[in-house]
This record gives C-alpha cells, structure tokens and sequence, in this order.
C-alpha cells in the first residue's frame, strides 16, 4: 500500500483542527502533540513545535505504507530494474533503507537531489467514510531535479497521472490516497503543502467562510486554486496562505 501522510510542525494545533475540520477531515488519532486527520484520499499528521523556532510552520514530506521491509525491498528493486540488472554492493548506496525513528521503525528514501523523505507504517489503513469525499491530501516536492524526483517517485509506486501543460511539473496519485506534486524550484529541494477538490469551490468557500476562515478564489490557467490564511502566519516557515486547487480535467 502507498498513502500520502505528510507530517506538517505547528505551535497552533488548535486552529489548525478548526481549519482541517472545515475542510472535511475528520481527526482519527490524538496523541497530544500528534494528532492525524483523514480526507477521503491521503492524510495529514500535525506534530507540536514551539512558537517561533525553526520547526514551527514547517511541512515534511511522507508516505505510509503497510509492511515497511517490504516496501523497502520492492522500492530497490524497481531502482535497480532501471538502472542495471547487477545486484549492487552490499555497502552500495541504496535508495530506501530501513532506519529506527523516533516513531518506530520506518523506511528512508533518498533521492539524487539530496531530498529524503520517510515511509512510515500506517497505523490504520481503513478510509474515512465521513470525510468530504471530493477532498484530497496534497503533498509537493520542489527541486532543482525534476527528473530525478519522478523517478523516484516511480520506484515507490506513485502512479502517474496526465496533467494539462508540458512544463516541469508531475502529478502522481498514491494507490491508498493522496496526490504527489513534483515542481521545479531553484534552490535546495523542499517540501510544500496543499489540498485538491474535486468538484466547484464555492461551496467549500462558503463552509470555510461559515467556520470563520475567510477564503479567495483565484482563476489559474489551469482552473481556480482557493486561498485561505494560514494558522502559522507569521512563522519563520510559513506561507501567506494555505491553497486549495480545483482538480483539474484530464484529457
């Protein structure tokens, strides 16, 4: 299994479960300072950091899996089909690698931009029938190497999806939710936030509004992106606001 569960660092938990919760997730694990909110495709984890530091406002990059051994060795070996029919060295640098977090056990994926992110094991795997169906998890990797985050992504088992434009850009659906975003970025590889709605916006405006979340729409050249201010505003790491964009027609 393949889920998008980014884990976003934050010393206003509070308004951001009022944000989430307006939105259409629904909260399924509390553990204090870990809290994890389902939509109905791709979760997000909020992780407590204290007022101001570098932490606070700051979104990672992360996926869960089921069996995180498993997910490791089918992720080498989809690098290493691609690469060469040769089994590597034994001390070779390898693309996923199991390591002990704080968490628990988890998996590792290095890419050739130097950006890494983990696979976590999920600790449920049930989607959340409650949740508003039209809405998605968004998670974003800008880099310098737009190339080498596909293939990347590829060798974890993202799905490709078509996307309008021919520019830098991928789209990449996760088998169990969420959506995956390669941008191209000058500057370190970083990781971003967001959400997708499948469906018209202004009547998520309208409940965003209702729950005390002021929202805009914004007319793209490949559909309307809703904006609504971010509960970390004025953090060292925090965007102006936070966007939801109208999934866009595939051809």
């Amino acid at each position: 299994m393949l889920r998008v569960r980014p884990v976003h660092f934050t010393s206003r938990t509070g308004a951001w479960k009022q944000l989430l919760t307006a939105l259409g997730m629904v909260q399924t694990e509390d553990d204090g300072g870990w809290q994890v909110f389902d939509s109905a495709s791709g979760r997000l984890a909020l992780h407590g950091a204290e007022a101001g530091s570098a932490q606070d406002g700051r979104t990672v990059f992360g996926v869960e899996v089921g069996d995180v051994a498993e997910f490791a060795r089918r992720t080498n070996l989809s690098a290493l089909e691609e690469g060469s029919r040769e089994e590597p060295q034994e001390d070779g640098p390898r693309p996923a690698e199991l390591v002990s977090a704080d968490h628990g056990d988890a998996c590792r994926i290095s890419a050739p931009d130097g950006f890494s992110f983990l696979a976590d094991k999920a600790s449920h795997t049930a989607q959340c029938a409650d949740a508003d169906p039209a809405l998605a998890v968004v998670a974003v990797w800008y880099t310098p190497d737009p190339e080498g985050a596909v293939r990347t992504l590829l060798h974890v088992g993202a799905r490709p999806r078509p996307v309008p434009d021919n520019d830098e850009t991928a789209d990449f659906t996760a088998k169990n939710g969420g959506v995956l975003l390669v941008r191209s970025a000058s500057g370190p590889s970083r990781s971003g936030l967001g959400f997708e709605y499948d469906g018209g916006l202004e009547p998520l405006q309208e409940r965003l509004t209702a729950a005390g979340f002021p929202a805009s729409v914004t007319e793209e050249a490949f559909g309307s992106t809703l904006h609504v201010a971010n509960p970390d505003a004025g953090s060292p790491n925090a965007p102006a606001t936070v966007w939801i964009s109208q999934r866009r027609p595939m051809g």
